[in-house]
């Protein structure tokens, strides 16, 4: 037997003014942002050993089982211990807190005194100072780190690493101190001594 009661109609398309999508657009990107930022946290904390506490069956001592963890696991979260696939996931994510939060909040003007790169990943410098205070802003935001945390973040982490990156001789030295004038230049870094042995 055939079903011949009238369909109901399905719902209205949702629809969205011209004006509302430059926002929901940001507020999208902002989304996916810290869906990108909390897969990496969990992929950092999934790789990290369990401790167990337990003496390892052979009677070897404590030390030696802490040892053989640390060669397993990653060394270090610092983006600079990191190579390959894993720095290019760091990088990614870490190139969406610059651009949603960092920048948006304190990028400030660009100023001969304030110097800024917008090709910053390429500046070795940066890209480690930037990891160093976004390692510190996920860990003096969490709600274990206290009301007193965010405020820890800025005058211990944030005011320091500005101070350094944009400042007249600092990594951008050689790139956009003005607005209008985009510059991009990485400075040559000094050569490290070559010891001769002689013969």
């Amino acid at each position: 037997m055939a079903d011949t009661s009238p369909t109901a109609p399905g719902p209205e398309p949702y629809r969205v003014h011209d004006a509302d999508l430059d926002d929901l657009a940001s507020t999208l990107a902002k989304a996916m942002a810290e869906v990108r930022q909390h897969g990496v946290i969990l992929d950092r904390l999934g790789s990290e050993p369990e401790s167990t506490g337990s003496q390892p069956p052979d009677g070897a001592p404590e030390a030696e089982e802490a040892d053989s963890k640390k060669a397993d696991g990653p060394a270090s979260v610092f983006i600079l211990a990191l190579g390959g696939e894993a720095y290019a996931v760091e990088l990614a994510a870490l190139s969406d807190w610059v651009n949603y939060l960092f920048l948006p909040v304190y990028g400030r003007e660009i100023s001969t005194s304030r110097p800024w790169c917008a090709h910053w990943h390429e500046h070795p410098e940066a890209v480690a100072r930037l990891h160093a205070l976004w390692l510190a802003w996920q860990q003096f935001t969490d709600t274990e780190a206290g009301l007193s945390g965010p405020s820890t973040w800025h005058r211990d982490h944030l005011d320091q690493t500005l101070a350094h990156l944009r400042a007249p001789d600092g990594p951008f030295a050689a790139c956009t101190t003005s607005a209008t004038r985009p510059n991009h230049r990485v400075l040559a870094t000094p050569a490290p001594e070559q010891s001769g042995v002689a013969a």
